[in-house]
């Protein structure tokens, strides 16, 4: 059973504020555009949360939450955002707001070609979630490239916000009359709309989707990740605390309702995991993976039926699937149809050969239909894929037994009860018995 969280590759940050900036005329001496905002001096997220969207201080709130994962001091980080504005704005000239691509530039080439920012391979490290962790190693995925993006940006007054698609937030311009997108993992570059609604597939109807996010919005789509950050480490209340309030401030977001459902199955809470994924459905019905984790819920509450129709619909839209495929055949098994499970057992392994599951479920599969040497054989191959997965030395207990092959069965029944599956205790007498009279 596979329910893999969803990510963004990115998120960014919100400022209402445009007031004209001084330039190098004006010294250093002059605020900062964000200087009289509320949130700039908030020091706890739940004052952050109560306030006005136009009040939050993203840079502020993003180093609060630094605060609660590791122990760093985010004021020290908040005086290294205001000297990187301070110099990109002595480097613009005054009218700043008047030449809105030229100031993008700027800020472009400060961030991604002088400090050299850059983009991180895979975005599979929670670490590089936190605006700190991305200001020390000047590195991170588009989420947080975009939230240092937008702290620089609402110290300077630029008109620029967070947009959501599935699976990625990027950064745009807007004051009005000039509007254009910025794509921080590619060093700032601009790609029109047209080109994030083809590739992320955004649904249609009313959502959040493409829209200009406000900043409360902006940190509603951070707490996304921030729940699969505590979920990676295992510190699942907190996951869950934020994933609760991704939801709060973001309710047609599919994908914070996806990853909130998946928390809820996890914890053997199906009723609440199905209410989630339907409403993630409702947003963004084109998601295989969703329709994939519906059906494991769906099977958790023991209704076989909707659950194989919610996998079915999965490998509709995902025919290539591992996941879908694997579940679809449990599906099948627990209604003792074991023919059909094995199909889809089999699909999954021409597309993933070493998947150890999808082998351990083939030979129970074949266990069940009487055919013991075929169960034996696929259990050994997931074995030359794990050598200690305990499910695949039970299976063979009973296969070996049924196959007459009783000490090579009480050497697996040795080996699983190390790794902690227990053999039956029956089975495990017989084998005993015919084993002493060999």
């Amino acid at each position: 059973m596979s329910s893999r969280k969803i990510v963004f590759a990115g998120l960014v940050l919100f400022s209402a504020s445009m007031p004209q900036l001084a330039g190098p005329a004006a010294g250093r001496d002059q605020p900062l555009a964000n200087h009289d905002k509320a949130g700039l001096y908030i020091r706890s997220l739940e004052h952050v949360l109560r306030l006005d969207a136009e009040e939050v201080d993203l840079g502020t709130a993003a180093l609060i939450i630094s605060e609660r994962w590791e122990d760093v001091r985010g004021r020290r980080y908040l005086a290294a955002l205001d000297e990187m504005a301070l110099e990109i704005r002595s480097s613009c000239g005054r009218p700043m707001l008047r030449a809105p691509r030229a100031t993008v530039a700027a800020v472009n080439k400060y961030l991604f070609d002088e400090l050299a920012f850059e983009p991180v391979e895979e975005a599979d490290d929670p670490n590089d979630l936190f605006l700190h962790s991305v200001l020390d190693n000047k590195r991170g995925h588009c989420l947080s490239l975009s939230i240092l993006y937008l702290a620089i940006g609402e110290r300077l007054g630029l008109p620029v916000y967070g947009v959501v698609v599935p699976g990625h937030f990027f950064v745009r311009y807007d004051d009005g009359r000039n509007r254009f997108n910025i794509e921080t993992t590619s060093a700032g570059r601009s790609a029109p709309d047209e080109h994030y609604l083809a590739k992320f597939k955004v649904p249609a109807g009313d959502s959040i989707y493409m829209t200009n996010l406000d900043k409360l919005q902006t940190l509603g789509c951070f707490f996304n990740n921030l729940g699969n950050a505590y979920s990676e480490v295992g510190e699942s209340e907190s996951a869950l605390r934020s994933l609760e309030t991704a939801v709060r401030i973001n309710p047609s977001l599919a994908e914070s309702r996806s990853n909130l459902g998946n928390l809820y199955l996890e914890s053997s809470r199906p009723d609440e995991a199905i209410v989630q994924y339907n409403a993630a459905l409702a947003i963004n019905p084109a998601q295989a993976l969703i329709y994939s984790n519906l059906g494991n819920a769906y099977a958790r509450k023991g209704w076989s039926s909707d659950a194989i129709g919610a996998y079915l619909k999965a490998l509709e839209l995902d025919p290539v699937l591992v996941a879908a495929m694997n579940n679809l055949g449990n599906a099948y098994f627990a209604r003792k149809r074991y023919d059909a499970a094995m199909e889809q057992y089999r699909r999954a392994l021409e597309l993933a050969p070493d998947d150890e599951t999808a082998r351990c479920n083939l030979a129970a599969a074949y266990s069940n239909k009487g055919l013991y040497e075929e169960a034996a054989g696929e259990y050994t191959l997931a074995l030359r894929i794990e050598p200690q997965l305990a499910r695949a030395h039970k299976g063979l207990v009973y296969a070996m037994y049924r196959l007459g092959r009783c000490r090579q069965a009480l050497e697996h029944a040795a080996i699983a009860s190390e790794l902690g599956e227990e053999p039956d205790s029956e089975l495990l007498a017989a084998l005993k018995e015919e084993c002493g009279n060999d």
